[in-house]
């Protein structure tokens, strides 16, 4: 197999509230390390455009860092256009402040925000996609959630939905089953983030044929 440019996303994104406070989850970042690791091992060129998070990204891996789902979208749309997939493994945040204010505001009785949702990248990644691209997502939700996950690959255009059930978040291993257009489900065994990894770089570029 020839060599693919991957474009991967990791971590949060953080939501101002005002200059200090932020709306944000707890995701680590470090699954989208591993792939970008194991993308490189590999054999392929790797971008990784990463959240707010500290933690180490192999050398050889071209690393964009982030902050926002606004600044996120910006990057995956300007830098996909030049890759064959996008695996979008980081834990946008759903909901950002209507306004954020540019000061530090006051710890003082009842604080109120107006939210709003953040831009859906992977869709609009999906819908810009050229025949020659891919593009991978992934859905945390409870054991037992499998048609929302299935309705999930369908109506974001995935040519790949990871669906990683949410009683493994902050777990160092995945029980993950992939899912595909064509209706195939591929249950796998818990494994290790570095070995789910490498699995998903390896069913993501056996999608480029």
């Amino acid at each position: 197999m020839m060599a693919m440019k991957l474009l991967i996303t990791a971590g949060p994104t953080h939501e101002p509230i005002d200059a200090v406070r932020y709306i944000g989850n707890r995701s680590s970042g470090t699954l989208g390390a591993a792939l970008a690791a194991a993308g490189l091992a590999a054999g392929h060129a790797v971008t990784l455009i990463l959240g707010p998070v500290a933690i180490a990204v192999p050398a050889g891996v071209k690393r964009i860092d982030i902050e926002t789902a606004e600044q996120m979208r910006a990057a995956v749309m300007g830098n996909f256009p030049a890759h064959d997939a996008l695996i979008m493994a980081a834990a946008v945040a759903d909901f950002r402040p209507v306004a954020a204010s540019a000061g530090k505001l006051p710890r003082e009785g009842k604080l109120t925000l107006e939210l709003e949702s953040t831009p859906d990248i992977l869709a609009e990644a999906s819908l810009a996609k050229q025949p020659r691209q891919r593009t991978v997502g992934f859905s945390l939700l409870p054991r037992g959630e499998m048609e929302a996950s299935i309705a999930k690959l369908r109506r974001k255009h995935l040519d790949l939905l990871v669906y990683n059930p949410l009683e493994t978040m902050n777990s160092p291993s995945i029980t993950a089953t992939l899912l595909y257009p064509d209706g195939r489900q591929e249950p796998l065994p818990a494994m290790g983030k570095n070995e789910f990894a490498k699995l998903l770089v390896e069913r993501t570029v056996n999608l480029l044929g």
